[in-house]
């Protein structure tokens, strides 16, 4: 994709370069990152972009310097930071900098609310206490997160938590920002709101950006280039699927109730039916799944009581040591089959915890489609997914539905949306606004726009969802 629509500012000198750097765990003998070189100026804008898995988060992590010194990790190669070896800097000094929010949002967070992790981060740099409420407040109105200030941090949405984190990074007024994947959370008119807030305070503070993303499109020519650390293999278009969906009442929820925010809410679907679950950062979309496996108290009936459930942060379902041990527990007998359509072989003998974040989605997918359930419920599981990756998800979800299983899907790709679904479930403030035929929504502007929904692009042109 060629980024040239944005006016080109003046960079200054290289503030981060790598010259044939590679990187490996010890216990491993397959290098992340092998003779890896590059370089940004100070006031770029720059997106890292390859397959799941092939290091993109470890870069991001070589540029904070949280590798190697929190991890075994073996280092080889040059990496100079604001021209200075790496080596050089003291503990902890080089993240007065460069700040980063991570992938799972929850990994970053130490305190109980909004305005305690703010005030936490401006305790680790030393900022006089007098200083703290005139900065929380200044960084909060800035992300538009004002009304957040006192509220639990747990108790928020995946896509606020993504909100706060951002937050969290922007109050240490830092040289750079390091983002990994940092819309996958979000709402696409939220994302489409966070880009362009991001383009005007880079403009305003000249900051350097590295960004991860898979997903370009509601970036639009933020980026002034991109660095592909590998090509992404070549994945067949997504294209709208036709119906399954039977007779066959397969889910019915009744009256379904979790407070403080989850409203009455009830509905069916049909045996063989693929339904997403959409609407507003915050709306309540996870704490229905939650409520639906009785995860959280509630009060009202499901039928079946027994669903599976692949959750926003995957690592919650793991048991085992390895991939494979993860994949099989449950006892299914198609393991190899699943492993090697969502590519997981190359990874068969690592630890669940320890490869990438769209690689645990993988995982935990892999693991509910072998044990059989006949309703299955998934939180965002397209984030952190490359194009192959995503082509093989559409692929295998697609074919358990017309064998009969029932899917309810929650996610904010709105193009994954649109060729996959038959129905669409639109939640806003805890309350069900309705279940309605999925081309019914792309049609109407105002559920669109009430929602925080953005019309896919395959609607537009009545064509492929992915070029």
């Amino acid at each position: 994709m060629p980024f040239h629509a944005r006016k080109k500012v003046m960079f200054v000198h290289d503030i981060i370069r790598f010259e044939k750097v590679s990187f490996r765990y010890p216990d491993e003998e397959k290098w992340i990152l092998s003779d890896f070189s590059f370089s940004v100026r100070g006031g770029e804008r720059v997106v890292i972009t390859g397959p799941s898995g092939c290091g993109k988060t470890t870069l991001l992590f070589l540029c904070n310097r949280l590798y190697p010194d929190n991890c075994d990790g073996i280092l080889t190669g040059t990496i100079n930071l604001f021209g200075r070896d790496h080596t050089k800097f003291i503990p902890g000094e080089i993240n007065h900098r460069v700040a980063t929010v991570f992938q799972d949002p929850d990994s970053q967070f130490c305190m109980q609310t909004v305005e305690e992790e703010l005030a936490f981060t401006l305790e680790n740099l030393h900022v006089p206490r007098d200083e703290m409420d005139k900065k929380i407040c200044k960084v909060l109105a800035l992300t538009d997160l004002s009304d957040f200030r006192h509220a639990v941090i747990q108790q928020l949405s995946g896509g606020q938590k993504q909100r706060i984190a951002t937050a969290c990074a922007l109050i240490m007024e830092p040289q750079v920002l390091l983002l990994d994947e940092p819309i996958s959370h979000l709402d696409p008119y939220t994302a489409k709101k966070y880009v362009e807030w991001l383009d005007q305070l880079q403009k305003k503070q000249g900051m350097t950006v590295i960004a991860i993303e898979h997903r370009l499109d509601l970036w639009g020519d933020f980026f002034d280039r991109s660095i592909p650390l590998v090509p992404i293999d070549n994945a067949v278009p997504l294209i709208k699927r036709k119906s399954t969906k039977q007779t066959e009442t397969s889910l019915v929820v009744n009256k379904i109730i979790a407070k403080p925010f989850l409203k009455e809410t009830t509905f069916t679907l049909n045996r063989g039916e693929i339904t997403v679950l959409a609407g507003p950062n915050g709306s309540g979309k996870t704490t229905l799944l939650r409520a639906l496996c009785q995860l959280i108290p509630s009060k009202g009936t499901v039928q079946p009581e027994f669903l599976g459930y692949v959750p926003q942060s995957p690592e919650f379902l793991f048991l085992t040591k390895n991939v494979r041990d993860e994949v099989a527990y449950g006892g299914g007998s198609d393991v190899n089959e699943i492993m090697t359509r969502l590519k997981l072989l190359p990874i068969t003998d690592a630890h669940p915890f320890a490869v990438s974040h769209g690689q645990k989605r993988r995982v935990a997918i892999a693991a509910m489609l072998c044990d059989g359930r006949e309703v299955i419920l998934m939180d965002e599981p397209t984030s952190g997914q490359d194009a192959a990756a995503l082509f093989e998800l559409f692929q295998l979800i697609d074919e358990r539905a017309r064998e009969g299983t029932t899917f309810l899907i929650v996610t904010h790709d709105m193009e994954f949306t649109h060729c996959i679904a038959d129905s669409v479930l639109l939640l806003k403030d805890g309350y069900l606004t309705g279940k309605f035929e999925a081309d019914v929504v792309w049609d109407n502007e105002q559920l669109l726009h009430d929602h925080h929904l953005l019309s896919p692009k395959g609607v537009l042109r009545h064509e492929k969802c992915f070029a």
